[in-house]
């Protein structure tokens, strides 16, 4: 038998490692259809946060649900090593432990990174176990295992053999604080105050001088030219000239390049070539000099000649301020401008002048593109609007550097002797030395849905479960994870890599706010299930809002989640209560309280099982809701009482707790086994295993619904009359057929208040078209109600004789509007009808 109470802490303890032991969450069955999904790995980095838990509770509905119906679901786990932040993060560590982590040995290094990550992984596996995930741990995978490290070198040396992947000198976003080139993806651009700095550019052997504006006047040490536009007529005549690069006097070319604008600034532009994309471009236009003049950590080189050394913002400063003495800054001019941080540590990115290796994308976004206008073979997006975001990425999607300075993560497969290159998964020799660098991590995670199934073999589990079903993740790593995995797939299996994605928002806090750690407004999901427990949280998180919609935290919601939890427990307890020795399902000689359980159960299984196969579980979570808490919860388990020892009702009871606890259990897997095993009857040995409800026609009763329908009605007005009008509990009642009224005489307990007969006291008369009632009392007011009559009565009196007054004027009745006249007619005749009333009333209370 169940507690007396609901308590989610003695609930939840213990079922995790039992479903675990017992298989339940094993895939494998082949004589089952296989549906696939694969968790988005997440970063050996901390703790998951509200985010993840939304987004694997996601998952571990659908995969629940597909259990249930009868398919071989397969949920493959594992984590990701996620290379830059992971990195920064066992630095971090060592650095508080008083060690440099450069100046370690790699071997040294990447023995700690490994201690790391078995740590963490041991974390995220006991957060997973909170939260419930039915995940195939036989079948878990991570990003730097023998096997996805095989696929990572297959891939890379197929591509670089195809000419899809380069090596080549390039600005990239570079990390100062980590030390690696990023992609595009990876960098987050913020508003900032910055500045223009107009400085004097000589023009050579004259005073006169050409007008530069610059936000990043330390970079001027790398200039190599200065452009203007060949249409510009102001400056024509200097094009071939030079100018005396500001504080080292060198002499640079003046250019006619287009990239120069003659509408914004002076319509001079300094080149950079080293530290600019753009000026890049120009540079290779003209054949310009490349110079450097930032270290990779951030500090001026030799180049910057006296200040070398310094932090890039000091040497601003310092640099404006000789600027300013040598009378060569003109003005600086306050903005507010777009510049890109590091995505992981936060740093102000520089355009870099790097050699790395870059994935050239103009042929694998075409196969995207083109794949995702035939609708057998293109990933479809639930909502539809968000394949937008793929399409648009893909069209205007630039080369892929991959290559990242870093000791953690997949080593690129290229080894240098001398001048020779050979990129290749083993050491082509003696002498040969592996590239240092490693890949971008996105590299690993995009092959994620095929190389966690043992591809580039065919293996069984590859033909098997590939391509994935669905992929679950969030609107904000469509480019960084869902773009790359679906052109890897099309290049590498010929087939998207998943049939459908379903896309979710992000948790933000009750104001609307991202929640971050500057705001201090995260939410730690193991907190949560402490207080309330997972299933309350799974609910909240996975029935709140629509796809691809923001979700709000709400912790009240929370509460009230655990209050429906609560609610089926207290209802299952007297179902089983009712129960004991219950053998044999029997539905023959049902009452018509009985069939409409019976008819509301099919139709919710019907509506569940439409919006579980769309994903839509709030939806899905409402129409359990409203079933559960007001069918039958609060409406059938009272009318049951009634008949409670029939074996039709008792049949009921348990087949409609049955379907109960199997639609709500993806949802709330803990509370709705707790139960299950408690059933008398059951049709497997854990509801994880049994079958999902599916729609059965022949349950329903449409005139029994009806009508039951239109008793609950009349009983909820019944309630209502008796409560809005303080009528006593003593008052008696009269019915025109007794035996038409038996469930709701019995939900009213109106027993012994039923007469034949009409009394001449204070009467209300109670119908909704199928139902009628006559209730009569007598009415005892209060001192104040009787005061508030005697008041009424005075006012009423004043204004009849006022009314009447009016009326009998001959001059006024003439000249008024007819329809005022005859308005003031109308509320006299009213006026003097309520006081009739009401002097009665007075007259019975004296």
């Amino acid at each position: 038998m169940l507690e007396t109470k609901y308590n989610h802490l003695e609930i939840e303890q213990n079922k995790y490692e039992n479903w675990k032991s017992e298989g339940y969450f094993d895939s494998g069955d082949s004589k089952k259809t296989p549906f696939t999904i694969v968790i988005p790995p997440p970063n050996i980095t901390g703790k998951l946060h509200i985010g993840h838990a939304w987004d694997t509770a996601l998952q571990d509905i659908i995969i629940r649900y597909k259990r249930m119906d009868g398919f071989d679901a397969l949920w493959l786990p594992g984590m990701d090593h996620a290379g830059i932040a992971t990195q920064a993060k066992i630095d971090a560590k060592l650095k508080s432990e008083g060690i440099k982590p450069r100046e370690m040995t790699r071997e040294e290094w990447l023995k700690r990174a490994w201690e790391w990550k078995e740590e963490y992984t041991n974390n995220i596996h006991e957060q997973w176990a909170k939260l419930g995930l039915s995940l195939d741990y036989k079948k878990e995978r991570f990003t730097l295992d023998k096997g996805l490290s095989e696929a990572v070198n297959h891939v890379f040396i197929t591509l670089y053999e195809k000419g899809l992947i380069y090596r080549g000198e390039r600005i990239i976003n570079w990390d100062p604080e980590a030390m690696t080139a990023l992609s595009n993806e990876e960098v987050i651009y913020k508003e900032i105050t910055g500045a223009f700095y107009h400085l004097k550019y000589h023009i050579e052997g004259t005073s006169d001088y050409l007008v530069v504006a610059t936000t990043r006047p330390e970079t001027l040490f790398g200039d190599t030219a200065v452009a203007i536009n060949p249409k510009d007529e102001r400056y024509k005549n200097l094009i071939g000239k030079n100018v005396l690069l500001p504080i080292t006097n060198k002499p640079i070319p003046i250019i006619a390049d287009s990239h120069a604008n003659p509408e914004f600034g002076t319509g001079v532009v300094k080149i950079t070539p080293a530290h600019d994309p753009n000026d890049f471009e120009v540079g290779n236009r003209h054949n310009l000099e490349r110079i450097k003049c930032i270290n990779p950590n951030g500090t001026m080189n030799d180049n910057a000649h006296h200040f070398t050394g310094l932090d890039r913002f000091d040497a601003r400063k310092k640099l404006i301020e000789e600027l300013k003495e040598k009378d060569l800054l003109i003005k600086i001019e306050e903005i507010t401008h777009s510049v890109g941080h590091s995505e992981r540590t936060d740093a102000m990115v520089e355009p870099y002048l790097s050699k790395q290796w870059f994935v050239k994308m103009d042929i694998l976004s075409k196969q995207v593109l083109d794949n995702q206008k035939n609708t057998d073979t293109k990933v479809d997006f639930v909502p539809k609007r968000f394949e937008k975001i793929l399409i648009h990425w893909m069209e205007n999607v630039h080369d892929w550097c991959i290559s990242r300075q870093l000791w953690w993560g997949h080593r690129i497969p290229a080894w240098y002797k001398g001048d020779e290159l050979i990129v290749s998964a083993t050491s082509p020799g003696d002498g040969w030395i592996q590239d240092a660098d490693v890949l971008d991590t996105w590299f690993s995670s995009a092959l994620w849905p095929f190389s966690t199934l043992g591809w580039p073999h065919e293996t069984e589990d590859f033909k098997r479960y590939y391509p994935n079903n669905i992929l679950v993740t969030g609107y904000d790593i469509i480019f960084f994870w869902v773009a790359r995995m679906v052109f890897q797939g099309l290049e590498f299996t010929n087939q998207s890599p998943f049939n459908e994605c379903l896309i979710h928002g992000l948790v933000r806090d009750a104001q609307g706010r991202k929640m971050s750690k500057s705001l201090g407004n995260g939410v730690d999901p193991m907190e949560v299930i402490e207080k309330y427990g997972a299933d309350a949280l799974r609910y909240f998180l996975t029935t709140s809002s629509a796809p691809g919609m923001d979700l709000r935290y709400d912790e009240e919601k929370i509460k009230a989640t655990w209050n429906f939890a609560n609610k089926l427990w207290n209802a299952s307890r007297f179902v089983l209560m009712n129960l004991e020795g219950f053998e044999k399902i029997n539905i023959n000689n049902l009452k018509e309280h009985d069939k409409w359980i019976l008819t509301k159960c099919e139709n919710t299984i019907k509506e569940v099982r439409k919006s579980m196969e769309k994903y839509e579980f709030n939806n899905a979570g409402t129409a359990l809701y409203s079933f559960i808490w007001d069918d039958f919860c609060d409406s059938y388990i009272e009318m049951a009482k009634s008949t409670i020892q029939t074996p039709a009702t008792k049949s009921c009871l348990l087949l409609t707790l049955t379907n109960i606890l199997k639609m709500l259990h993806p949802f709330m897997p803990y509370i709705t086994d707790e139960i299950y095993t408690m059933l008398p009857i059951k049709d497997a040995t854990n509801i994880m295993v049994s079958s999902y409800p599916r729609y059965n026609k022949s349950n329903i009763d449409k005139i029994a619904e009806k009508r039951v329908e239109n008793a609950i009605d009349f009983i909820k007005q019944f309630r209502n009359t008796v409560q809005e009008n303080s009528i006593p509990k003593t008052a008696q009642i009269k019915i025109n057929n007794k035996e038409d009224y038996d469930l709701i005489i019995f939900m009213l307990r109106l027993e012994e208040r039923i007469i034949d007969t009409q009394l001449d006291i204070n009467k209300y008369v109670i119908e909704n078209g199928q139902y009628s009632m006559s209730i009569f009392y007598e009415k005892v007011m209060s001192k104040e109600e009787i005061q508030l009559i005697e008041k009424r009565i005075e006012s009423l009196i004043s204004s009849i004789n006022r009314r009447k007054n009016l009326l009998s004027n001959q001059n006024y009745v003439a000249k008024a509007p007819t329809a005022l006249v005859e308005k003031e007619k109308l509320t006299l005749k009213e006026e003097e009808i309520e006081l009739i009333a009401l002097e009665k009333q007075n007259s019975q209370e004296s």
